[in-house]
Formats: C-alpha cells, sequence, structure tokens
C-alpha cells in the first residue's frame, strides 16, 4: 500500500542585514497560520485535513505516533496514495519499526515540517489522534510555538455509541483487506509489545492466535476461536483508545482552555453512500472551512482572539460560531 510522498525539504530563513526584502520583514511581524485536526480514531480527521488542504492549499503533518512508524499500513490505517487526493502529507512511515519515537522526537520533526510548508507558501495542517504530541508541540517549554504561530483547532467529534460501531466495522474491513497476514508477517513469539510498531492495536491482540497456528499441539477449531478473540480484542481496544482520545480532548478544553472548535459528525457516521457524502460536506467540510476562511482572514486569532473570550472551546450541543 503506498502512502502519501514525503516532503523533507528545509525553508531557509532569511539572515537580514542591509538589501532586506520589506516583504520578509513584515511577514516576520505577523504570526505564520497552522491548524489542528483532532478527534478519536475513526471520527474522519484525515478526510477533513485533505479536506482543508485542497481548499486553503495546505499540507498535513501526520501527529499519529503509530503512523510514524514503517510498516503494517493496514493495522496501522495510514493514508493511501488515492485518498490523498494530491495532498502532501508529512511524517507517515519515517520511524524504524523497532525504534522508539516519543513527544520531543515529535516537536522536533513537526517543527522542520511547519518551517517548510510556511516557507513555500502552505498552510501547515496537523493531524491525528496523539494529544499528546499535540500538547508537547503547541505547549513547549519555552513557548516558541506559540510566540511563531496562530492556531486554529478543529475536533471531529462523533457520539460514541455510533463510532463504537464504525470502529467495529473498520476492524471488519481491515481484516478482510489483509490485516491478520500482515501482523503475521512480522510476528516474533519473543516480541516487546511496548516497544516501536508492536504497540500498534491489532498486533499483541493477535500473539496468541499466531502462537497457536505456528505450535503443532493446537488444533483448527482452538485457532479459528482465538483468531475470532482476537478480532474482538482489537475492537475492544480500538474503542478504549477513542475514549481516552476525547477525554485528552475534554482535558485540553476544560483543563488548559483551549479554544477548540467542535465539529458534530455524528450524523454522517450514520448514513452510508452518497448520502454520508452530502452530510459531510455540510455539516463538517462546510463549517470547518468557514472556520478555516474566518481564521485565514485574522478574523479570529488562535489563543488570543475572540474564539476563548468565554475561556471554553465549542461544547457538546453548542453550535459552531462563524462570524
Amino acid at each position: 500500500m503506498m502512502t502519501c510522498k514525503q516532503i523533507h525539504a528545509i525553508m531557509q530563513i532569511p539572515t537580514g542585514g542591509t538589501g532586506t526584502d520589506l516583504s520578509v520583514t513584515r511577514r516576520r511581524l505577523h504570526k505564520d497560520k497552522v491548524v489542528f485536526v483532532m478527534g478519536a480514531t475513526g471520527a474522519g480527521k484525515s478526510k477533513l485535513s485533505i479536506d482543508i488542504g485542497t481548499r486553503f492549499s495546505g499540507e498535513v503533518i501526520n501527529s499519529d505516533k503509530i503512523q510514524m512508524y514503517e510498516g503494517l499500513d493496514i493495522t496501522t490505517n495510514k493514508i493511501t496514495e488515492e485518498e490523498c487526493r494530491g495532498v502532501s502529507h508529512h511524517l507517515i512511515g519515517i520511524v524504524d519499526p523497532d525504534a522508539d519515537f516519543n513527544a520531543d522526537n515529535f516537536v522536533s520533526k513537526a517543527s522542520l515540517a511547519m518551517k517548510s510548508i510556511v516557507g513555500r507558501g502552505k498552510l501547515p495542517i496537523i493531524a491525528g489522534g496523539s494529544n499528546s504530541f499535540i500538547e508537547a508541540l503547541v505547549d513547549d517549554e519555552n513557548y516558541k510555538f506559540r510566540s511563531r504561530y496562530d492556531v486554529c483547532f478543529l475536533w471531529v467529534d462523533v457520539a460514541m455509541q455510533v463510532l463504537e460501531q464504525f470502529v467495529s466495522n473498520r476492524v471488519d474491513r481491515m481484516v478482510a483487506a489483509g490485516m491478520v497476514e500482515e501482523v503475521g508477517n512480522m510476528y516474533n513469539p519473543n516480541a516487546d509489545y511496548s516497544k516501536g510498531i508492536r504497540r500498534a492495536i491489532g498486533v499483541p491482540e493477535f500473539d496468541s492466535y499466531f502462537h497457536a497456528k505456528y505450535s503443532s499441539s493446537s488444533d483448527q477449531k482452538t485457532r479459528a476461536m482465538l483468531l475470532q478473540q482476537a478480532i474482538h480484542g482489537t475492537k475492544i481496544n480500538t474503542c478504549k483508545l477513542a475514549l481516552r482520545q476525547v477525554d485528552k480532548i475534554n482535558r485540553l478544553v476544560d483543563v488548559k482552555g483551549w479554544p477548540i472548535h467542535r465539529i458534530d459528525a455524528t450524523k454522517v457516521l450514520e448514513k452510508k453512500g452518497r448520502e454520508a457524502d452530502e452530510a459531510w460536506d455540510e455539516l463538517v467540510a462546510g463549517p470547518a472551512s468557514l472556520i478555516v476562511g474566518d481564521f485565514m482572514r485574522d478574523h479570529y486569532s488562535g489563543f488570543s482572539g475572540k474564539a476563548e473570550s468565554d475561556g471554553r472551546g465549542v461544547r457538546e450541543g453548542e453550535m459552531v460560531a462563524v462570524n
């Protein structure tokens, strides 16, 4: 499965001095723009980030820690070249599967990617479910990020009971696409599931199944039972992950006061086919584009503008305010 083209160019910062372009000086007086697309797994973050990228000449920086690793494209649900629709993506499949990759590593690489994107006149769009990585980037100790960038936070939210069914169906589609075989190809009975890509949901859950599959003492009935248990466990743990992701977003709103725009995509996931596409445009992509459009026109400015005037983000049951 092919993933999006990785961009590695680094922006060259003018050194100033005599003859410095006045347009460069003016740009320095204003913060650059960054859009964050947040939400639980399966809610539609990748799709929305690409919609924004196509409408506002943006490029996406992945902030899903497991998708940073090379390999297991089906299991980690990496976006495909076709799904990218021409929008360049960064930080997907760049880390050795057995290596450690932490928040500090992400901040370093994401910062370089943002500089590169801004240097080419594009909008950086950071999308992914690892909210700890996002928090480390935005709330860095030296205040470098907020001093340089204005931010717009979008939260694609889905009612949990609807999301759970969607996630269950998605795991079934992943299995049909070859997830079990993909995980089996890297199975190691002595593997450490606390490191690297083997932490991905859908890998440790299959350990007992593959142990039995490659054991001469197990029968077909036992292996079939263990396979179903592994698939069920993958669904359960994915739903647990979604709950943790939503809890973290709520903490960023309630405790840290992040001005996060909540966009409800529940009705989209309740529909199928053309109806789902129409609902997405009306209820998610449309409102998000209006919010980002205002943001790009400086109608509000991240942490310092009226988006946080009441000290809260957009919460359950509230309308997204677009001025």
